[in-house]
């Protein structure tokens, strides 16, 4: 299952071009992005990023995640915001 986390950390990896600024903008160690962004890889079955020492290049699919992400991740916590709000507020649908 694609976890939130690893969309969000391919989507900071996808702004930055750079897995050591985007591990510092998320706030954790680089082996650490390197793991989600790998995750999130496998759970699609499709290459997100060409990495080598010094430069990561998006793929075809890379590119279509990183465009599409940003409003649909931004969706998805209007909706469970909304959700919360729901719950705590007792309101009924």
């Amino acid at each position: 299952m694609v976890q939130l986390r690893d969309l969000h950390a391919f989507e900071m990896l996808a702004a930055e071009l750079h897995f050591g600024r985007a591990a510092v903008r998320l706030g954790v160690s680089q082996p650490t992005l390197s793991r989600y962004v790998r995750r999130l890889e496998r759970e699609l079955g499709v290459v997100l990023a060409h990495r080598t020492s010094r430069t990561v290049r998006l793929t075809d699919a890379g590119h279509e995640l990183a465009t599409a992400l940003p409003g649909a991740l931004r969706q998805l916590e209007r909706t469970l915001a909304a959700t919360r709000a729901v719950a705590e507020g007792g309101w009924e649908i």
